[in-house]
Formats: structure tokens, sequence, C-alpha cells
């Protein structure tokens, strides 16, 4: 188990938001258990589903210490990942979808860089080097990279896919951010405040799954308007002082 300087041995906290996942969830979590090659703590948090859910991660839970579940009436990915970051205790804290666009053997390179001592939080690309990346929405490209564009305007960033759901964050930095966005404004809101906050950035390129909303893919073209919306929410209306609590900040850039 390699260590950040200065600190205990790494622990690390995967944050799994899950709704209406019965088809995948099992499976991932499987590859999480296997290929994960640290000491870790998963937390699932069911947001309100309507189908087995509830019932396999209640399964998968009784037979593995390592496996912690929280069920909260449907909310949105925010409000499940403020949920988990809030249970969690690790050094560093990534978030996992349910589904199988995500590879969770590629977790070792997303949080390699702080474990290097180089980042407080590093974004799993899908634009920065291609890897083996299913071929769907041309219009779901396009509005990324034009929602990154508009982002890196105001953040003074130079990222390449602030929409990826791969994002490993120091612990104490999440923990002490105030998430306020709702659904899939996560995304951006995680962008801007951690620019706010002054910490160093990474991008490390990832492979992508992607599905066809009849496998299951829930984000829309709504979404993209609202990422707009708290691009310009989070970035001119939050300041470093209300985006954290002070009290829990023990990282300073």
């Amino acid at each position: 188990m390699s260590a950040i300087p200065g600190k205990s041995p790494v622990t690390l906290s995967i944050v799994m938001p899950a709704y209406n996942e019965e088809k995948t969830i099992a499976s991932v979590v499987k590859r999480v258990t296997e290929e994960v090659p640290f000491d870790f703590e998963l937390i699932i948090v069911n947001d309100g589903s309507s189908d087995r859910t509830p019932k396999i991660i209640e399964e998968l839970a009784a037979v593995d210490a390592r496996i912690r579940t929280l069920h909260k009436k449907n909310g949105g990915k925010a409000s499940a990942l403020k949920e988990g970051f809030a249970m969690s205790h690790g050094d560093i804290v990534i978030i996992q979808d349910a589904d199988l666009e995500y590879d969770p053997s590629e977790i070792r390179h997303v949080i390699q860089p702080i474990l290097d001592g180089k980042a407080d939080v590093v974004f799993g690309s899908r634009f920065l080097v291609r890897r083996a990346s299913r071929v769907l929405y041309y219009y779901h490209y396009v509005a990324n990279r034009f929602i990154t564009m508009v982002s890196n305007m105001f953040t003074n960033l130079n990222m390449t896919d602030v929409e990826t759901g791969y994002k490993a964050v120091r612990g104490q930095i999440i923990r002490a951010m105030v998430i306020a966005s709702t659904g899939f404004g996560i995304e951006i809101e995680i962008t801007a405040k951690v620019a706010k906050f002054g910490a160093a950035v990474y991008e490390v390129p990832i492979s992508y799954y992607g599905r066809t909303y009849e496998e299951g893919k829930k984000i829309g073209p709504w979404d993209g308007v609202m990422a707009l919306w708290y691009i310009l929410v989070f970035n001119l209306f939050w300041t470093k002082q209300n985006s954290f609590r002070a009290d829990k900040t023990a990282v300073n850039p």
C-alpha cells in the first residue's frame, strides 16, 4: 500500500451512487473487490431505486465487510454523492458509477498522482488520450467538449473532460466541500470548487464503455443545459469561503 508523503498509510473510499442498476451493480462491485489493489471501503448509496438494487447491495454487503450501504429517497446523483462523501473515511475519495461505463481496474491509475504526492484532485479523462472507448452519440461528444470549454473559461483550468465520472479527491477536501447542486450538476460543482480551493489538479487517460439509452443511460439534453447554468452559479456566485466548511478543511493550498 503506497502512502502520501507525511501521511499515514492511504485508505481509499470508493463512493458509488446507484439508481435502478439491478442489471449491472453486482458485476461492478465484483470487479471493484477483485481489481482494486488497495485497502478500501466501498460506500454504495441507493438513491431511491425501485428495482432490485437495494436487495442486491444488501446481499453484497452481508458477505464483504468492506462494503457499506445507505438507502435514501431519490434526489439525484449529487444528493447521493453528498451522503456518500459524508460517510467516507479515506485519505482519498473516488467516485465509481454503478453501471459498466467505467473500468474499476483503472482506479489505481486515476489515484496514482495523489499517491505520488503531486495531486490533490485527479480527473479521469475520456479524451486526453484515446484508450478503449465505445463509439456512441456524436452530439454528446460535442456537448461535452463545449461544456468543458466554457467551464475552463471560468475556472482557468485547462481540462479536457469536466463531465467525467471518474473524479478522485483528497478526503479532507471533498468532505469539507459544501455540495449544493442536484443531479449531474455535481460534475461542474466539484470542478469549480476545487479550482477556487487552489488544489493541484491532474488528468489521466481512462477507458470509457458508454451505454445507450436502451441500456440504461440516464443523462439527457436538459442536463447539458443545467451544466451551463451551474458553471455560472458556482464560478460567479460561490466563493472559496462558502464553498468549504473551514472547520473540516485540513488541507491548505
